[in-house]
């Protein structure tokens, strides 16, 4: 839902994406993607530096934050996401952090010791099409590996919709 949301806002075509099992992504996209974690983590031990949150789109009510952003180590892109977080269930104070866009979501629930789980849904590959290849500073036409993610609170209550897409290596 979060990347058809930003791509109808853009008035673009979604890009095709062709569904895939996770034994079928390619390294180092599978080391990558195909985990019950945060990604923002995952990419730090593997870019070595902390994913720095770059917001390009961001829309708010009281209790939901929807934002299209792309995440950089040593300035580099290194994931696209489309994201939408329900603020309910959070203390007042990690909901400023979130609505702010201080940091990466996984950096927050991490720093804020945020119980919570990692379910992914679906691994998909696609090409850049021109927005993401610009966002991700990659050509158009290149392969791009990425995965839907549910975040969820541990009484179950899911609290975010998560389209994370890499760039390649």
């Amino acid at each position: 839902m979060p990347l058809v949301f930003f791509y109808e806002k853009a008035g673009v075509p979604l890009p095709a994406v062709d569904f895939l099992s996770g034994e079928a992504i390619p390294e180092p996209w599978k080391y990558l993607l195909v985990h019950q974690s945060d990604m923002t983590p995952r990419l730090r031990d593997h870019h070595g530096s902390a994913p720095v949150l770059h917001v390009i789109t961001v829309e708010r009510t009281p209790d939901y934050v929807l934002r299209e952003v792309v995440l950089s180590c040593t300035g580099r892109p290194v994931e696209y996401g489309a994201i939408g977080i329900h603020l309910e269930g959070f203390p007042p104070h990690v909901q400023e952090m979130i609505r702010g866009g201080v940091a990466p979501l996984g950096a927050i629930l991490e720093t804020e010791g945020v119980p919570h789980f990692s379910a992914p849904t679906g691994y998909f590959g696609l090409a850049a099409d021109p927005h993401m290849s610009r966002l991700l500073a990659t050509a158009s036409g290149a392969r791009l590996f990425g995965r839907c993610n549910v975040l969820s609170h541990p009484d179950g209550t899911a609290f975010a919709d998560i389209v994370e897409v890499l760039p390649p290596p």
